[in-house]
């Protein structure tokens, strides 16, 4: 069976991610994610009624109109776990596949909030829950299964998923990192990671971003710590205290919460997708917050909630808010513009637990936020943070588990797969032998 690798999109940028792989005349895709930073420079972009083709030219969203040139047959869609730029291009473009959608249990529960949400398109395709372990396998097809191996990322219920083919596995690890300690759900799965290489690897394809950088990246409980060192620190002050974070990023919501609670605040969520993604969390059970909690989505009962803290006391709570990226309409943006009832007064601590996702627009957009917050009295502390995304030695020891026949490393710009080029090379592997550096639209045959 012949088994080929065609690079849709995320392979020229950070985001944007689409991964097809055909096997004879079947296809599996894998991810159709957004790039967040495409959307942010149309600031008006309602990308709900938004026509998939206007994106596409918008570079927001993968250009699959390559796929019209692979012959053979979509049969799934995959997907590893629930951030945008995975699956934010889902509401555009799953409905010109008759396929369904497979995606670890939280993930797919993310999905379909996507789904009911589009305005343009209708996606009918089903959406079907695959837990992650050995002895759950999704038959694709007489001669392709699906399974999913867990891992630790910045988002609950991460998985690499493992497509069987007859030749071998294809493994999809978009995006991962070896967290033996984590705060929220297991560690990964070392165990099934050895049997599935021992078993044999076809082909590895692989998240590129932080694989320049030496050594591991720090546990979950890193940032714990850097979090609540500050936290606690202020514990009878009374001025305001502030923390934002990626609304995603569960493990270290609920640790924010329990280090508010700790001190005597209570915390709030505030912001749409704080609340959406910390809601459905709760609500399947993965998680839980400390009790008296409470989360506001909308603005309208954002502004309320801070209206009610501006009158109870400031002292008396912790917001969890969105926008530390600087996002446009976001609840720090808003906050250092001046367009909330709540006022930062001097004094206040604002505390960012998240690291600017690295493109020009995030720079800017935080740099902006910072030096508003700062000049309205503010005390900010940053990187409070520790990554979701493996780095060197990390790769290394994946690289070591599965022992791939091929590599194609992914999820990145020039400099980032062209850094897994590297520590491939040193692995024994060489460039458009065994390891293969692709950009949007080209293909590889992998044997």
């Amino acid at each position: 069976m012949e088994v080929e690798v065609i690079a849709v999109g995320g392979y020229n940028e950070v985001g944007r991610n689409m991964t097809a792989v055909r096997c004879g005349k079947e296809i599996v895709i894998f991810d159709m994610g957004l790039r967040l930073d495409q959307i942010m420079i149309h600031e008006d972009a309602e990308v709900e009624n938004m026509h998939s083709l206007d994106l596409i030219g918008m570079k927001a969203i993968p250009d699959d109109t390559i796929m019209n040139a692979v012959e053979g047959t979509v049969k799934a869609i995959v997907c590893t776990h629930g951030h945008l730029d995975h699956i934010g291009a889902i509401p555009k473009l799953a409905h010109r596949y008759d396929a369904p959608i497979i995606a670890t249990p939280y993930t797919a529960a993310l999905i379909r909030q996507q789904i009911e949400g589009e305005k343009r398109f209708v996606v009918n395709n089903p959406v079907f829950e695959l837990p992650a372990g050995k002895k759950y396998r999704y038959e694709i097809s007489k001669h392709l299964s699906l399974e999913f191996i867990a891992v630790q990322h910045s988002i609950l219920d991460t998985a690499m998923a493992v497509l069987h083919t007859p030749e071998g596995a294809v493994i999809y690890a978009n995006d991962f990192k070896l967290d033996r300690t984590p705060v929220l759900g297991e560690p990964p799965n070392f165990a099934r990671m050895r049997e599935v290489g021992k078993e044999g690897v076809l082909a590895l394809i692989v998240e590129s971003l932080n694989v320049r950088i030496p050594g591991r990246c720090p546990s979950e409980r890193i940032a714990q710590r850097l979090v609540r060192d500050v936290m606690t620190c202020y514990e009878d002050d009374k001025n305001a205290m502030m923390v934002g974070t990626f609304a995603s990023n569960i493990a270290r919501v609920k640790m924010i919460a329990e280090c508010a609670h700790e001190i005597g605040r209570k915390p709030v969520l505030l912001g749409r997708s704080m609340e959406r993604y910390s809601s459905t969390a709760e609500q399947m059970k993965l998680v839980g917050f400390p009790r008296g909690m409470t989360m506001r989505g909308n603005r309208r009962t954002v502004d309320k909630m801070f209206r009610t803290i501006m009158k109870e006391g400031r002292e008396n709570y912790v917001p969890i808010v969105t926008g530390s990226q600087g996002e446009p309409g976001a609840i720090l943006t808003r906050l250092a513009f001046g367009q909330t009832p709540f006022k930062i007064e001097k004094g206040d601590r604002i505390l960012y637990s998240a690291k600017v996702i690295p493109n020009p627009m995030n720079y800017g957009q935080r740099h902006t936020q910072e030096v508003l917050l700062g000049m309205k009295g503010a005390r900010i502390f940053t990187d409070l943070h520790v990554s979701g995304h493996a780095q060197r030695e990390e790769h290394y020891e994946i690289l070591h588990y599965f022992n791939p026949q091929h590599i194609i490393p992914s999820h990145g710009d020039i400099d980032m797969t062209g850094g897994y080029l590297k520590l491939a090379e040193e692995c024994g592997y060489t460039l458009n032998n065994d390891v293969h550096i692709l950009r949007n639209g080209q293909r590889v045959r992998v044997r």
